[in-house]
């Protein structure tokens, strides 16, 4: 159902079958050549050597096709090379395309795993220039945009980059033939034509086609996982005696178990090119390896189904996540019986190519617009110039992770570090991230009913955290005293890393060596903070009992990140002294340390009795002593100018990013009318 959007698009023309011969000649013409990486188990076959009859229909069984495609392959060649074709015109128009189907016994990969496997090359040709317009190569699944080429070189044979295990297939048009490259370079083309992602301001430097493209050929690692059944690993089953574990993907690829790395894994290889499979008609083409049959589709479409029982991950997985992602870990449907199959124009998932294409062909409806969610997944490390454990910044992933709309149980993965989910409907959904060696990440997602791409995250970008270096942040807003709307966390040097509407209880893992303000809204927009601190040697939780919103939390954050900031100035200064000084900080002193730290106390001193007032229903003593605070602040940052050049430099910088929160927070407070 690849490029079927959410929005009513105009209906495309009736199709076809071409003669044989103009279908033979179609497909001999454009027959690809397709790359395949080194550690490639399952290469295009034909299913008929594995057929059964039951019930008066004639099947391939999962067992079947994956055991006796290892047991013919033990002589070292890829048994029964074959790519089928097919080839449709659409009626009272000169465009036609040739389909080019593919099948494997067997699919393992990062996000699912099945028996049997079918992917598909459309080539769109002009019948009375013979020129092709558009190349569309299948990528995972619906909800990631496919691999697509518009308006080809005519003297070039489509080539096919293979994906390890999945079989999701990109282009290759450009000089260099067995690498993708995403974006033109110099005299080198892009080897596809999908759009960049627009009308996201957060997201403007995000400047690549947005495509699925082939991951681990542009430098990103890859974990792949090991399918089970039946409590086993699968090449354990006594029913496939010819599969071992070395038939599945190679174990320096593997990962047994996600929530068994404390930290991502290092070390997985990237892509390197192993066999190369050309159509046997064709000559010329000295890189080929292995020869393939072209044989028409219409002589397997008396297979009804191809089967096979749900299988399992190796690691713990909910039953109902399980069960809802079981057409993605069972088996594949028969490409007879999908829409693109009689309508390959339903396969264009770029709405500018289907576009061009309505302006050509009366055939081709016009494309409507797509939901699309997207965001840009980062790792979170310590920051260089932030006190030790305590602050934050973000940088580049170069593993992939994986995304699920739990609203349409379908996993995909990023490229580039970049989650796409397209075709998603309006409304709230759950996006989750995970990833090996990684804390999982959940948040809600707003979607609206207009085309408009969506950003998820804050601004697009979702931090994630290593297993080993994170904490668990649970806000229990089951307890709040009234209805929480929103949740935010901000970390003094990261900004703010995560926000996300709220129903009830939240919960976000953080980085350990982090240092905290987390934000809550209710459904009036009055707002509470609170700071987070956590010790990166603590293991329990760390647990918001009760969130509240108004005067009374505001001005409590504040004493707390005021006294928190003092106590670090006084270690600083190797003073233990816990006396807070005069109440206005007005003491003279030589150590403008000591000066900094007395300020700091007044502020706390009058944020506590700001508080108090508050909680007394002292609406205006409250206002008053929050005047106290906002001025005291002021003296604070003077103080904070005259000590800095007598503390270290990153709690000079935690101490004015701790400033700017309290200043926020303290005209939250005066402003709030919510005590």
């Amino acid at each position: 159902m690849a490029g079927c959007s959410a929005f009513e698009r105009d209906a495309d023309g009736q199709t076809s079958q071409l003669d044989d011969d103009a279908a033979r000649a179609l497909a001999t013409r454009f027959a690809p050549t397709l790359y395949f990486d080194v550690h490639e188990p399952w290469f295009p076959t034909d299913p008929r050597p594995y057929t059964s009859e039951r019930d008066g229909e004639t099947l391939v069984t999962g067992f079947d096709a994956f055991d006796g495609y290892h047991e013919r392959y033990r002589d070292g060649s890829p048994p029964d090379p074959t790519v089928f074709y097919r080839a449709v015109e659409y009626e009272d128009s000169p465009l036609a395309v040739v389909q080019f189907w593919f099948y494997s016994v067997f699919d393992q990969f990062t996000t699912n795993f099945h028996w049997h496997d079918w992917e598909v090359l459309h080539v769109f040709v002009d019948t009375e220039t013979g020129d092709p317009q558009l190349h569309v190569a299948s990528s995972h699944s619906r909800m990631v945009p496919n691999n697509e080429f518009l308006d080809p070189d005519p003297e070039q044979v489509p080539r096919i980059l293979v994906e390890l295990g999945s079989h999701s297939s990109t282009l290759s048009v450009n000089d260099v033939p067995d690498r993708f490259q995403r974006v033109a370079i110099e005299d080198l083309l892009a080897d596809i034509t999908n759009t960049a992602l627009e009308g996201i301001e957060d997201l403007a430097d995000l400047e690549l086609p947005l495509a699925y493209g082939l991951p681990r050929d542009e430098g990103s690692r890859l974990p792949y996982l090991v399918p089970e059944y039946d409590g086993a690993p699968i090449y354990d089953h006594e029913r496939l005696p010819s599969v071992t574990r070395e038939s599945l993907i190679d174990d320096d690829l593997t990962v047994r178990s996600y929530d068994a790395l404390t930290s991502p894994p290092t070390g997985l290889p990237t892509r390197e090119t192993g066999l190369v499979f050309g159509h046997h008609e064709r000559q010329g083409e000295a890189d080929t390896d292995v020869e393939y049959d072209l044989v028409p589709s219409s002589e397997i479409e008396h297979i009804a189904a191809f089967t096979g029982p749900q299988l399992s991950f190796e690691f713990a997985v909910p039953d109902v996540v399980e069960d809802a992602m079981a057409g993605h870990i069972t088996t594949t449907g028969t490409p007879w019986s999908q829409p693109r199959y009689e309508n390959p124009a339903a396969d264009i998932s770029v709405p500018n190519h289907r576009t061009t294409l309505a302006d050509r062909y009366d055939a081709i409806g016009e494309a409507a617009p797509i939901n699309t969610v997207v965001a840009r997944l980062t790792e979170t490390i310590t920051a260089d110039d932030a006190p030790e454990n305590e602050g934050l910044t973000t940088t580049e992933t170069a593993l992939e992770s994986v995304v699920l709309l739990e609203s349409d149980p379908e996993a995909v993965p990023t490229f580039g570090g970049v989650a796409v989910v397209q075709d998603v409907p309006a409304g709230e959904h759950r996006l989750t991230v995970n990833g090996a060696g990684r804390a999982p990440h959940s948040e809600r997602v707003s979607v609206t009913d207009d085309g408009t791409p969506t950003a998820a995250g804050v601004g697009g970008e979702i931090p994630l955290v290593a297993r080993n270096e994170s904490t668990k942040l649970e806000l229990m807003g089951e307890n709040a005293s009234t209805a929480l709307s929103t949740v935010a966390v901000e970390d003094d040097f990261a900004g703010r890393l995560y926000e996300s509407s709220v129903e009830g209880n939240d919960a976000v893992y953080v980085h350990a060596g982090g240092a905290y303000t987390t934000e809550v809204r209710d459904g009036d927009d009055a707002v509470g903070a609170y700071r987070v601190n956590p010790s990166p040697e603590a293991e329990s939780t760390v647990r918001i009992e009760r969130p509240e919103t108004g005067k009374a939390p505001l001005s409590e954050f504040v004493a707390d990140i005021a006294d928190e900031t003092r106590l670090a100035v006084a270690a600083a200064n190797g003073n233990d002294d816990d006396d807070d000084g005069d109440e206005d900080g007005d003491n003279d002193s030589s150590n403008a340390v000591e000066g900094l730290e007395r300020a700091l106390a007044a502020v706390v001193e009058a944020a506590r009795r700001a508080a108090e007032r508050a909680r007394d229903s002292e609406q205006a003593g409250a206002d008053r002593q929050l005047e106290t605070v906002a001025e005291r602040l002021q003296r604070v940052e003077k103080r904070l100018a005259a000590a800095s050049d007598d503390l270290p430099q990153s709690l000079s910088n935690a101490t004015r990013n701790r400033l700017a929160q309290a200043d926020q927070r303290t005209e939250q407070a005066r402003a709030a009318e919510k005590l």
